[in-house]
């Protein structure tokens, strides 16, 4: 590869997600993948930003952003970078997979007046996820990082940043509005940061980056790469996507996601449902979990198979598993809020244990637990008139066939591709032009209609499910 800047502009987008960091280089009009670089991250709940860099570095060698004009990240969202006085880490930064902060959102939900109040207030409910309960997790656990601490940012915000000293053009930290509303104070509804609750969770003041409009620039390094706000991962898919309005977005990756675009802020006070901005000047209330696509790997784990097999054997069972229904709390939950919930296995028989009624009850309980998210969107007066199905187990044969009847709606299956990314480098081709967002074409792999004649039996497969987990967990 060359050097030269390209006849046509071009422009890169940036995934630093849980697990790797994924980088797109796109026409900036068409969005058309002209190369694309990828790199691991380390595995764990908590991890040394010097490694996104590294991952960073790695995806994009070789020239790979050889003639791009701009840049932006999009980035997992809630983690604690901690820096001192010169910007180094504190400690490794802890991630939104990181549940050790449980007890400190249930004090922090108490001390400030109760859920109804976070939700107005703030938009968000803290739960365990959220950067604000793991400040207050250093205060009462690490008091001498604390003390070292002068500011905090997001995973994108640093990886933003540091690309800028890269290239000699940082001047402060940014972030953006969809990346700011998931840390617990700053408010989707005010558009503004809350220092008393910085002031509530750790007893003092904390430098936070500036919050950046939709397109305007971070900066711009030495040799002229403009690089955008960036924003977080969820906002950037919906970036990646076109989401309109009556579009949701299932998100079924390393963590689940339900997600759509709204023209006004929620305020939802059993915390089920976020009221997150997006990257547009909108909003996006959004509903996680942290089991989706684990549960199948886990699921074929048990049952000694690969991935392609148990979709094969869920096939060839009938809906409903024969009885078995699967809560499928593994690695405790998100949402709802149950961080030491484990996985239950209901209604077993001697006549239901085979591996096709096994594997048929994983991939349900996985979407069983995405459609009540979807539930609990439209139950904040959010229109959902179809689903748009994205992330690594959109693939599964299995997943496709049960999604419509499961959601209730048509379902979308966009053509595999990294959104994140995507979206990240749709918001630099539009800080690079100031024209606004440009439009590219989403192109659609499968569209998966619901069956009208399994209502009545969809219909008992979501009240069994929704039985199991009133007894066990209220």
């Amino acid at each position: 590869m060359t050097s030269t800047r390209s006849a046509r502009r071009l422009v890169a987008g940036v995934d630093t997600s849980t697990q790797s960091c994924k980088v797109l280089v796109c026409d900036a009009e068409t969005g058309e993948v002209v190369r694309q670089g990828r790199a691991s991250h380390p595995d764990g709940t908590e991890v040394h930003p010097d490694a996104w860099w590294a991952a960073y570095e790695e995806a994009t060698q070789d020239g790979l952003l050889d003639g791009v004009s701009a840049i932006a990240v999009g980035g997992q969202q809630h983690g604690m970078v901690t820096l001192d006085e010169t910007d180094e880490v504190v400690r490794p930064a802890l991630l939104w997979n990181d549940t050790r902060s449980a007890a400190e959102a249930t004090a922090l939900v108490d001390e400030f007046g109760g859920a109804q109040r976070w939700a107005d207030e703030v938009g968000v409910v803290p739960v365990a996820s959220f950067t604000i309960t793991k400040l207050r997790w250093l205060r009462d656990h690490e008091p001498g990082n604390l003390a070292r601490t002068r500011s905090c940012v997001l995973p994108h915000d640093w990886l933003t940043g540091r690309i800028l000293k890269q290239g000699n053009g940082f001047r402060e930290w940014v972030t953006d509005r969809g990346d700011a509303s998931g840390t617990g104070y700053w408010s989707a509804t005010t558009g503004a940061y809350l220092p008393e609750l910085v002031d509530l969770a750790i007893g003092r003041e904390l430098g936070l980056p500036r919050v950046l409009g939709p397109t305007e620039r971070a900066g711009e390094t030495a040799d002229g790469l403009v690089v955008g706000p960036g924003t977080g991962d969820n906002a950037g898919a919906a970036l990646g996507l076109e989401l309109a309005p009556g579009d949701a977005v299932i998100s079924l990756g390393t963590s689940g996601t339900a997600f759509a675009r709204h023209d006004a802020p929620v305020a939802d006070p059993s915390g089920s449902v976020a009221s997150f901005a997006d990257a547009t000047g909108q909003f996006l209330p959004l509903l996680a979990t942290l089991n989706a696509a684990r549960v199948m790997t886990a699921g074929a784990s048990m049952l000694g198979v690969d991935l392609p097999e148990l979709d094969r054997l869920a096939r060839a069972a009938e809906p409903g598993a024969g009885g078995l229904t699967l809560l499928p709390y593994l690695d405790g939950e998100r949402t709802p809020n149950l961080p030491d919930a484990a996985g239950t296995l209901a209604g077993l028989t001697r006549t239901n244990a085979t591996p096709e009624n096994l594997a048929r009850a994983v991939v349900e309980g996985m979407l069983l637990n995405l459609a009540e998210a979807l539930d609990h969107l439209r139950g904040q007066g959010v229109d959902v008139q179809r689903v748009l199905l994205i992330g690594g187990a959109a693939a599964s044969t299995a997943v496709r066939d049960n999604a419509a009847g499961l959601f209730g709606v048509p379902v979308h299956v966009p053509v595999g591709g990294e959104y994140v990314a995507l979206g990240a480098a749709r918001q630099a081709a539009a800080a690079l032009t100031g024209d606004g967002f440009p439009t590219w074409e989403v192109r659609t792999d499968a569209v998966l209609e619901p069956d009208a004649t399994q209502a009545e039996r969809i219909a008992e497969i979501r009240g069994r499910y929704a039985d199991l987990r009133g007894r066990l967990h209220g």
